[in-house]
């Protein structure tokens, strides 16, 4: 559950100009869908600065998914830049996102630059995995 249910009225963590509830507010409450894997991962990424740990579970592939996930609590995201994103179009059953996002923890900030492979389970994008760099 996500731990800063305020959020609806700020604007969305995914770094898009538009309030948390009508943008990654609605894939975390479930009305909508990830309609790319670009927005997929916005809104993962918004999951984690929210704390929606069950959301992350939800949209990862059955395959890969850990049973359980306890982000460290001592980390603050800060920033999410988006660097490419192949495929994921309406007739792709894959897809790529390349980013970087910056966190802040006690002692200094850092940034995680991953490139992530999504593809298409049951109908949704979900994450499969990423390679980190």
């Amino acid at each position: 559950m996500p731990r800063d249910e305020g959020r609806d009225q700020d604007r969305c963590p995914c770094g898009r100009a538009t309030r948390y509830a009508a943008c990654c507010g609605r894939l975390h409450g479930g009305t909508v869908t990830a309609g790319t894997p670009e927005e997929l991962m916005r809104s993962r990424y918004a999951a984690f600065v929210v704390g929606d740990t069950d959301y992350l579970l939800r949209t990862w592939h059955p395959d890969t998914r850990p049973a359980e996930l306890r982000p460290d609590g001592e980390q603050v995201w800060l920033r999410l830049d988006v660097l490419s994103s192949t495929d994921g179009g309406p007739f792709n059953a894959e897809g790529t996102v390349e980013f970087r996002a910056h966190y802040a923890v006690p002692g200094g900030v850092g940034s995680l630059h991953e490139r992530s492979r999504f593809v298409r389970h049951r109908g949704r994008w979900v994450y499969v995995d990423g390679d980190v760099s």
